[in-house]
């Protein structure tokens, strides 16, 4: 059983650029035996785990960034997950307020029904009409009477220029 968890490490690591079977065994033995601690290693612990120099600082460079890489879609993962379990919440919490509102429209339809009712008992009221009296001599009329033509009055003299 030892073997298959070394084996599948083995695996894991040759996955980083530059490390093939051989030094992902080197790194395993030295304990270094995922990802994240090849590139917190750096590159002088790879070298005393037996890897050249040269090789080293580009296994190093490639595990930071294949870490980084890792750590942002678990990020990426993790918050998409938050916002999976939020939704339902979201969508109950909309729901509510459409229900909220639909119990407040038939009361606020049936209030403005009622001001229009009492707009037009006071437009009828309003509108009775007037008696037919002939205008008192003491008020003074503005315009020409009702007997001017039309040609006579100042607007359609303008009209004309």
């Amino acid at each position: 059983m030892v073997s298959q968890t070394k084996a599948s490490k083995i695996e894991k690591l040759t996955a980083i650029p530059g490390v093939g079977a051989a030094t992902a065994k080197k790194l395993v033995d030295a304990k270094l035996d995922t990802v994240s601690k090849v590139a917190s290693a750096g590159a002088t612990k790879l070298i005393k785990a037996g890897i050249k120099a040269a090789v080293a600082k580009k296994i190093a460079t490639a595990a930071k960034n294949a870490d980084k890489a890792k750590s942002a879609a678990k990020a990426t993962a993790s918050k998409a997950k938050a916002a999976a379990k939020k939704a339902p919440a979201k969508a109950k919490a909309t729901a509510s307020k459409a229900k909220a509102a639909a119990k407040k429209t038939p009361a606020k339809a049936k209030a403005t029904a009622s001001k229009a009712k009492a707009a037009v008992k006071n437009l009828a009221k309003s509108s009775k009409p007037k008696s037919t009296e002939a205008p008192s001599k003491d008020r003074k009329k503005i315009g020409p009477s009702s007997k001017t033509p039309l040609s006579k009055m100042s607007w359609f003299k303008n009209l004309k220029k």
